[in-house]
């Protein structure tokens, strides 16, 4: 069974019991490829990148004695 007649299947199967259709196939990747050429036009024009997978791990802030302790 193909990609496509497997979503027709489901489509039907989630109209039946009145559930909404799942996504069709390719739709995850148009999305993915569209943000990342989003992402590659913020870099090349300078702009910060929010959201995108962390490089470098965060810092931890040290939890020594403060004025409340």
């Amino acid at each position: 069974m193909s990609s496509t007649q497997q979503y027709l299947l489901d489509a039907y199967r989630a109209r039946q019991l009145g559930e909404p259709a799942p996504p069709a196939p390719g739709e995850s990747r148009v999305v993915r490829e569209w943000r990342e050429r989003r992402r590659f036009r913020a870099v090349l024009a300078g702009r910060r990148l929010r959201g995108g997978p962390r490089l470098l791990p965060r810092r931890r802030r040290s939890r020594g004695s403060g004025a409340l302790g």
